[in-house]
């Protein structure tokens, strides 16, 4: 007999994303609607160990659908990585009374979340990462925010780029995963994506083609590094001694995490937020609702942990053939 859920935990635990408050907003609702309880766990697994723990009714989302961040805050925990960490967790739950908890995070946090499963509290994880490196989803909560910052951003230095006729080198953020640049890369039409899944360190040619484009007469070179290939300072250097073109790097940085997310961030935040709940009172635990194929559905956490995940080959070759 499925486990009767009576109080629902919520957290976010890594880096913030744009839209996570939508997904909280959802839980914290629906959970509500379904007359449940609902305790906000701040500032992540590390704010669950040090029972940072409140009560949340509708009013405490009011207002922040439209909020970029996180309204519940987020850590990283390395205590929450061990075996003690996560039976006491799991007692800090039983001890304040949830019986299941969201949470809202990447692939390490699922990872808790499976722990925390596995010692009784039912779990049901959220994929809230603008890198869009969760092998289980074609989307995650904050990534079209980011691409639509980091977009816009581009544009803007392209701008400025193409008065003075320079190379510009713009890092985007991804940590080891390369979709930010590479949607950025064909959103903004630039002249070369370096992506850590594809680049091949050939600096050479990359010269070569800035040189090329150069004396083709073209105004402004845009290239977008990401951040796993990072070193865009000492790139921009090496090219500008190499081709006597001015060269400048800009690193977009922590200004992708933050905004109003976008209607899609909010929509399918809020939607993901709304289905934890569902799966959750009807007992289910150990998942992770994903976007497949058009589709809303749930994985099992090993399951999800289990899969593989690469650049998609076709986007990859059009962002070459279209330059």
């Amino acid at each position: 007999m499925a486990k009767e859920i009576n109080t629902i935990g919520v957290l976010t635990s890594g880096g913030d994303a744009p839209g996570m408050n939508a997904a909280i907003r959802a839980v914290v609702r629906e959970a509500l609607h379904r007359g449940k309880k609902v305790k906000g766990i701040k500032r992540g697994y590390a704010g669950l160990l040090n029972e940072e723990i409140i009560d949340m009714d509708a009013k405490s989302v009011s207002d922040t659908i439209s909020r970029g961040g996180t309204v519940l805050q987020t850590a990283r925990c390395l205590e929450f990585t061990t075996p003690e960490g996560q039976a006491r967790g799991a007692e800090i739950c039983r001890k304040h009374g949830i019986d299941a908890i969201v949470v809202i995070g990447g692939d390490g946090s699922f990872k808790g979340a499976q722990k925390l499963a596995a010692l009784g509290i039912n779990t049901v994880g959220l994929p809230g990462t603008i890198d869009l490196d969760i092998s289980c989803t074609d989307y995650t909560i904050g990534f079209d925010t980011a691409c639509n910052t980091a977009m816009e951003a581009i544009d803007k230095v392209r701008d400025t780029s193409t008065s003075h006729e320079r190379c510009s080198i713009i890092e985007v953020m991804g940590r080891g995963a390369g979709y930010i640049a590479l949607w950025c890369g064909l959103a903004n039409g630039a002249e070369e994506i370096l992506l850590p899944e594809k680049y091949d360190h050939d600096e050479s040619r990359l010269i070569e083609q800035v040189k090329h484009a150069h004396d083709m007469g073209k105004q402004h070179y845009i290239i977008i590094n990401a951040e796993g290939v990072g070193d865009s300072q000492n790139m921009a250097k090496r090219i500008e001694e190499a081709t006597g073109i001015e060269t400048r790097a800009t690193i977009l940085g922590h200004m992708q995490r933050g905004g109003s997310p976008t209607c899609k961030d909010r929509v399918y935040a809020t939607t993901m937020g709304a289905m934890a709940v569902k799966l959750l009172c009807e007992g289910k635990s150990n998942r992770v609702i994903a976007h497949k194929n058009g589709d809303f559905v749930d994985y099992d956490i090993d399951e999800a942990l289990a899969m593989q995940k690469d650049i998609p080959e076709y986007m990859y070759e059009i962002s070459k053939s279209l330059v």
